[in-house]
C-alpha cells in the first residue's frame, strides 16, 4: 500500500479471502472436490443403519424358511470394484442380482458362501444342515431352494425400505448365479471397474453357520438411498424413480416379493383401489330427444310393508356388526405354525370378485372395496336374494 491507496494485487487478494488466486483454480483440487465416487463418513454411517434394518427383515424372513435362529448384524460399509472383490473374495460363491425398479432405481447383488448356501438349502429341504459347511457344490434343485430363500430375504429387505422411505419400492425378478471362475463376469448391470458400495454383514445360523454375506450395488444408487432419508432427493430424481403404471404392474405380477413392497404403501392401495366414476351430464351436452308423459298401472301396496310389524321402532337402535369378508381358506395346523412376519396366504377368490358383506355374521349383499379419504370402505353393488339368505342361513 503506498499513499494511503491500495494497489489492484491488493485489492483482489482481499476480494479472494487471503487465497492466491492461482490455488483456487488448481484443476487437482477441482476433481477432488467434484469427486462422486466417494462416500462421507456420514453417508457411510446412514448406509450401514439402513442395512442394518432392512437385512434385520431379511434375516427374519430366512429364519422363518429354515426354522432356525437367524441373526445378520454388524454392518461394515467400504468402497471397492467387483475386479478387487475377484482378488480377496473366496469362490465358489452364490450371487442373486435384482434391480430396484420404483422407488429406487439401481442394481443390487447379494452374494453368500457356497458353503452357507449349502447349510441353508439342507434346511430348507428337511435336512438337519450338519457336515454341509464343507459343501462346494449344489445340485439343481438346492440351488432353487437357495435362490428362493435369498429372493425372500431381498423382498423382506425391499419392503422394510418402503417402509423407511415411505413409498413404494418394487424390485424386478431377482436372477441367481453361480460365481466360481474368477473370468467371468459376477454382473451384467455393474462393470468390474465400476466403483461399488459393499456392506458386509456378520452372519449366524443356530450353531450351524458363523460366516459373512455381502450387498453390492453402484455408488450412484448408493447415494440416491442416502438422499430420500435425508430428504435431499430433487424432482427429477424422484420422477426418474415412479415409472408408468403399466410397466410396474407385470412386475408386480411376476414377483411375489414387489406385491410385499407395494402393500407397505398406502399410496400405492390407494391407486389400486381408486374407482373411475362416471362423469355427470350437463344440459349443455345432452342430446335432443322425444319426450312424452309417462304411463304407469295402478301400484298395490308392497307385502313388505304390510309384513312390518307397527312397533319396529322399539328395535331400530339396536347395534349391528357389520363385517367384509375378503376371502377364505384352509390350513392345517403344521402350516398355520410356520406362520410368521413376511408369510403370504392364498385366498380362495380372486381380485376381481366381490366382497361378502356380513350383518352378524349373517351374508346380506355382496360389493366392492373402495378407498374413502384414508381409510378403507366398501361400496354394495348387490343384494343377497331371499333364496340365498335362506340357503346360507340352513
Amino acid at each position: 500500500m503506498s499513499n494511503g491507496f491500495l494497489s489492484q494485487e491488493e485489492i483482489d487478494a482481499l476480494l479472494n479471502g487471503g487465497e492466491d488466486k492461482k490455488d483456487k483454480t488448481d484443476p487437482a483440487l477441482e476433481t477432488d472436490s467434484q469427486d462422486t465416487t466417494e462416500l462421507s463418513d456420514v453417508q457411510k454411517d446412514l448406509l450401514g443403519e439402513i442395512g442394518n434394518i432392512s437385512m434385520g427383515s431379511a434375516s427374519t424372513a430366512l429364519s422363518t424358511i429354515i426354522n432356525q435362529q437367524v441373526n445378520i448384524t454388524t454392518p461394515v460399509v467400504t468402497l471397492t470394484t467387483l475386479k478387487k472383490l475377484k482378488d480377496e473374495f473366496e469362490v465358489p460363491n452364490i450371487a442373486l442380482e435384482v434391480k430396484y425398479t420404483k422407488g429406487i432405481i439401481g442394481e443390487n447383488l447379494l452374494v453368500m458362501k457356497m458353503t452357507d448356501a449349502a447349510v441353508i438349502a439342507s434346511l430348507m429341504m428337511g435336512g438337519d444342515g450338519k457336515g454341509e459347511d464343507k459343501k462346494s457344490e449344489l445340485s439343481e434343485i438346492e440351488i432353487s431352494a437357495v435362490s428362493e430363500a435369498m429372493n425372500q430375504m431381498i423382498g423382506s429387505a425391499a419392503t422394510s425400505m418402503a417402509t423407511m422411505f415411505m413409498r413404494e419400492v418394487n424390485i424386478s425378478p431377482p436372477s441367481s448365479k453361480i460365481w466360481d471362475d474368477l473370468t467371468k463376469p459376477l454382473s451384467e448391470g455393474i462393470s468390474e471397474e465400476e466403483p461399488v458400495v459393499k456392506v458386509s454383514f456378520s452372519l449366524k445360523i443356530g450353531n450351524l453357520v458363523d460366516s459373512h454375506i455381502m450387498q453390492l450395488f453402484p455408488v450412484e444408487t448408493a447415494k440416491k438411498v442416502v438422499s430420500i432419508m435425508m430428504g435431499q432427493e430433487n424432482e427429477e430424481e424422484a420422477a426418474a424413480a415412479e415409472p408408468e403404471v403399466s410397466e410396474n404392474k407385470g412386475e408386480a405380477d411376476s414377483n411375489p416379493s414387489v406385491s410385499q413392497a407395494a402393500a407397505a404403501s398406502p399410496s400405492a392401495t390407494q391407486a389400486h383401489n381408486s374407482i373411475n366414476e362416471k362423469p355427470i351430464e350437463t344440459s349443455a351436452n345432452k342430446q335432443q330427444v322425444p319426450v312424452q308423459k309417462a304411463a304407469f298401472q295402478p301400484l298395490g301396496k308392497p307385502k313388505a310393508v304390510e309384513t312390518v310389524p307397527k312397533n319396529i321402532d322399539l328395535i331400530l337402535d339396536v347395534p349391528l356388526e357389520i363385517s367384509v369378508v375378503l376371502g377364505r381358506t384352509k390350513k392345517n395346523i403344521k402350516d398355520v405354525l410356520n406362520l410368521g412376519t413376511g408369510s403370504l396366504i392364498e385366498l380362495d377368490k380372486l381380485a376381481e370378485e366381490p366382497v361378502e358383506i356380513l350383518v352378524n355374521g349373517k351374508k346380506i349383499a355382496y360389493g366392492e372395496v373402495v378407498v374413502v379419504d384414508e381409510n378403507f370402505g366398501v361400496r354394495i353393488t348387490g343384494i343377497v336374494s331371499n333364496e340365498e339368505r335362506i340357503r346360507s342361513l340352513r
